[in-house]
C-alpha cells in the first residue's frame, strides 16, 4: 500500500513540531526543572503528573502511563488518524502536506471522521458567506447581530453565520460539491453524518437550520464540530434553537461553547467564567472579558469540566435571577468541587443576564461587580437552601444532607474542615454531626470508586493481553495502545536491555579488543544464549535494529521514537521518558560496564529459572519413585549451581553504583 503522505514531508513535520508548543494548545504547562508539567488531558487527576520533555520531544503521564511524541499526542487528543494529525501539524507549522494519489481501496476506507469535519468546514464557510455576501443574510442575520450590539470584528471572530429560509440551498450546494449523502445527513444508530441536512420520509433533503442565525461550535483546536441555529421569527411548534445531532465527531456533553477562543485567556488569568448561552459568551468577550465559556444550555458534565481543567482549576459561575435555573445548575457545580476546583458564584441583578449586563457595562465595571458580589459555592448554596427551607424541620434536614453532600465532594481535607466549621455556625448545627455525615458520604464514594477501579483494571488487563500482538502495518491509523508492564524478573531484565538498545543502541563499545555497537552486543548475546523475547514487540525492535543500524545517520532513539508501528513507538517513548531504576551514564566506558552487568543479570535470571524447574522435576521424580529420572536430573544440578555461583561472584565484583 502506498503512503498517503511522502516520507520527506513526515520527516519535516517531525522536525518542526515542538512537543511543548503542540501540547500547550491543549494543556496549561508550567516549568519544573528542565521539563514542563501540567494536568493530564487523558485521565482525571488533581495533581499534575503529565510531563513534557522539550529536549527529548516527548510527553509522559506518570499517572495513567500515556506517552508519545507530538504526532501521537494529536492523534490521542483529537482521536484522529495518523494522516489527520500530520495535516493538523503541517498547518500549524506552515508545512504543505501533499497527498499522493490514493488507490480506489484507500479512497473507500478514508476516515469517516475526517469526511464529516470537511462537511462542517464547508458548511461553516457557507453560513458565513450567506451572512455577509447575500441580501437576505445582511438584512436578516447581520442586522440581528448588529442589533444585539455586536461589532463586526466580534461576529467574524466567532464565525457567526446565517442559513436562508427557502429553497434548501445548503443541501443543493453540498450535493453539487460532491459530498456523500451519508456525511451531510445523520444516522441516529451509527452516528455517521453531521446532520446539517435532514432527510424527509419521502427521501427529500432539506436544510436543518433554515431561517436561523448560526453559531458554530469548535473543538479545542479550532475545528468546527457542530452548529447551533437560533430562529428569529416566532413560529408555533418550532424551538428557538436547533442543534447538530450527536455524531461520530460531536457529543454535546463533550464540548463547551467558546473554549477555542477563550483558552489562552483562561490560561493567562488562571480563571474561567462559566455562563449558559452563546450570546452571553460573545457579549462578555466583546466587553473585554475573554476567559468565558458556555455550557450551551445543557446540564454540566464531567468531560466539559475536564476541558476547563486543562487550563485552570478556578471557576466563577454567573447566574441570572431565575430561581429554577439556579437550582438546576447547583447539581452540576458539585462536580466542580469533586474535581478539586475553587468555585465562586455571582448572582446578577434581577432582570439581567451576562449578555445584557455586558452590553451595559465595560469590562472594568463588570469585573468590579464580580469582585464585589462573588461568594464561594458552599456559602451560596447554604444561604439559598436555608431561605427555601425556612423553619420546616424536614426541609432543614434535607438542606443539611444537601450541603454535606457538596462538602463531601471536596478532595482537600483542610478545605473540607473549614467549610464544615463555617456551615455548622451558619446552620446552627453541631460540627461533630456534620463531620460524621461527611465522613460517611466520603467512605461510600470511596467504596464505589474502588469497585469501579477494579472493574476497569480487569478490562485493561484483557485489553492489554489482546494488544500484545504486533502488527506490521506501515501506516498508523489510530493512537497507540500501551504495552502491558513487565510482570516477571525475566520480562524486567529484557525490558532493561531493550531500553538500552532504544536509548543507546548505535553507540560503540569495545568487547575483547573489537568494537561493536551496544545494540549488536545485546542482541547477539541474547540470540547466542537462546534467551527468547518474552514480548513480540521486543523481537521487532531487535530485528529492526539489525536491519537499520548501519544506515547513514542512524540514531536509535529517534528511529524507534518515530517508528511507524504504533506499539514500537509507544514503547520507545516510555523507555525514553521513564525514571530509571538505575541511572544511564553518559560516559561510554561506564555504559559498556552497565551493558555487561545487565547481560549477566538476565543470564542469572534464566539460570535461576532452570534451577527452580530442575528442583520441581526432581520432586516429581521422587514422588513417582523414578530413580533413573532422578539420577539424570542430578547430573545437571552441579553445573547449574556452579554457573549461578560464578555469575553471582562476577556481579558482586562488578555491581555499578551510579
Amino acid at each position: 500500500m502506498k503512503e498517503v503522505i511522502p516520507r520527506e514531508t513526515i520527516e519535516k513535520i517531525y522536525a518542526a513540531a515542538k512537543i511543548e508548543e503542540v501540547v500547550s494548545d491543549y494543556v496549561t504547562l508550567r516549568k519544573r526543572g528542565a521539563n514542563l508539567i501540567g494536568l493530564c488531558p487523558f485521565h482525571n487527576e488533581k495533581t499534575g503528573s503529565f510531563t513534557v520533555s522539550p529536549s527529548k520531544g516527548i510527553y509522559k503521564c506518570f499517572g495513567c502511563g500515556a506517552s508519545g511524541h507530538a504526532v501521537g499526542f494529536i492523534m490521542e487528543i483529537e482521536q484522529c488518524s495518523f494522516v489527520e494529525a500530520l495535516k493538523q501539524l503541517g498547518k500549524k507549522y506552515h508545512i504543505e502536506v501533499e497527498e499522493r494519489e490514493m488507490t480506489q481501496e484507500e479512497q473507500q476506507r478514508q476516515d469517516k471522521r475526517e469526511s464529516m469535519f470537511v462537511v462542517n468546514e464547508f458548511a461553516n464557510e457557507w453560513f458565513q458567506k450567506q451572512l455577509w455576501d447575500t441580501e437576505e443574510g445582511r438584512a436578516i442575520g447581520l442586522s440581528y447581530f448588529l442589533g444585539r450590539g455586536l461589532r463586526e470584528d466580534i461576529i467574524k471572530k466567532y464565525q457567526l453565520g446565517y442559513s436562508p429560509e427557502k429553497g434548501n440551498p445548503l443541501a443543493k450546494a453540498l450535493k453539487a460539491k460532491g459530498f456523500k449523502e451519508e456525511f451531510i445527513t445523520n444516522d441516529v444508530d451509527t452516528k455517521i453524518g453531521v446532520g446539517v441536512v435532514g432527510k424527509a420520509e419521502d427521501g427529500r433533503l432539506y436544510d436543518r437550520f433554515r431561517d436561523r442565525v448560526m453559531f458554530p461550535i469548535f473543538t479545542v483546536s479550532g475545528k468546527p464540530v457542530a452548529f447551533a441555529g437560533r430562529i428569529l421569527k416566532k413560529k408555533e411548534n418550532v424551538g428557538k434553537y436547533v442543534n447538530s445531532p450527536d455524531s461520530l465527531i460531536y457529543s454535546k456533553t463533550n464540548e463547551l461553547y467558546g473554549l477555542f477562543q477563550a483558552k489562552q485567556a483562561i490560561a493567562r488569568a488562571d480563571m474561567c467564567y462559566l455562563v449558559e448561552g452563546q450570546m452571553d459568551v460573545i457579549s462578555m468577550y466583546q466587553s473585554g472579558i475573554e476567559n468565558v465559556v458556555a455550557s450551551g444550555g445543557t446540564a454540566l458534565t464531567k468531560p466539559q469540566i475536564r476541558l476547563i481543567q486543562r487550563f485552570t482549576s478556578n471557576i466563577t459561575v454567573l447566574y441570572d435571577g431565575d430561581a429554577a435555573g439556579i437550582h438546576a445548575a447547583l447539581r452540576g457545580i458539585d462536580m466542580f468541587l469533586e474535581e478539586g476546583f475553587n468555585v465562586k458564584v455571582v448572582l446578577l441583578p434581577d432582570g439581567e443576564d451576562p449578555d445584557s449586563f455586558a452590553q451595559n457595562h465595560d469590562s472594568t465595571e463588570f469585573i468590579q461587580y464580580i469582585k464585589d458580589h462573588q461568594t464561594d459555592f458552599i456559602r451560596f448554596k447554604s444561604a439559598l437552601l436555608s431561605k427555601d427551607a425556612g423553619n420546616d424541620p424536614f426541609k432543614r434536614a434535607e438542606l443539611i444532607k444537601d450541603i454535606t453532600a457538596s462538602i463531601a465532594n471536596i478532595p482537600d481535607m483542610i478545605t473540607r474542615q473549614v467549610y464544615i466549621k463555617d456551615c455548622a455556625e451558619r446552620l446552627h448545627m453541631s460540627e461533630k454531626v456534620l463531620t460524621t455525615e461527611v465522613i460517611k458520604l466520603r467512605r461510600k464514594k470511596a467504596e464505589e470508586r474502588a469497585k469501579e477501579k477494579a472493574e476497569k483494571s480487569e478490562e485493561r488487563i484483557q485489553n492489554s493481553e489482546a494488544s500484545a500482538v504486533v502488527t506490521e502495518a506501515p501506516v498508523i491509523q489510530s493512537a497507540p495502545q500501551k504495552l502491558s508492564e513487565p510482570q516477571t524478573p525475566l520480562e524486567q531484565n529484557y525490558y532493561n536491555l531493550m531500553q538500552l538498545v532504544v536509548r543507546y543502541g548505535e553507540r560503540p563499545i569495545e568487547v575483547e579488543g573489537a568494537v561493536y555497537t551496544i545494540g549488536e552486543v545485546i542482541i547477539w548475546t541474547l540470540k547466542n544464549d537462546g534467551i527468547a523475547a518474552p514480548q513480540p514487540v521486543y523481537q521487532v525492535i531487535m530485528d529492526e535494529f539489525l536491519q537499520h543500524f548501519k544506515d547513514e545517520g542512524f540514531v536509535s532513539e529517534q528511529f524507534f521514537k518515530f517508528h511507524p508501528n504504533p506499539q514500537v513507538s509507544a514503547l520507545a517513548v516510555d523507555m525514553i521518558a521513564e525514571k530509571y531504576r538505575f541511572a544511564t551514564p553518559d560516559n561510554e566506558g561506564r555504559l559498556g560496564a552497565l551493558v555487561t552487568q545487565l547481560l549477566y543479570e538476565i543470564k542469572l535470571t534464566v539460570i535461576k529459572m532452570q534451577i527452580d524447574q530442575l528442583e520441581a522435576d526432581l520432586k516429581a521424580a521422587q514422588e513417582a519413585q523414578d530413580w533413573n529420572r532422578q539420577l539424570e536430573l542430578l547430573r545437571y544440578q552441579p553445573e547449574l549451581l556452579a554457573q549461578r555461583n560464578e555469575i553471582c561472584r562476577i556481579l558482586g565484583n562488578r555491581v555499578i553504583n551510579v
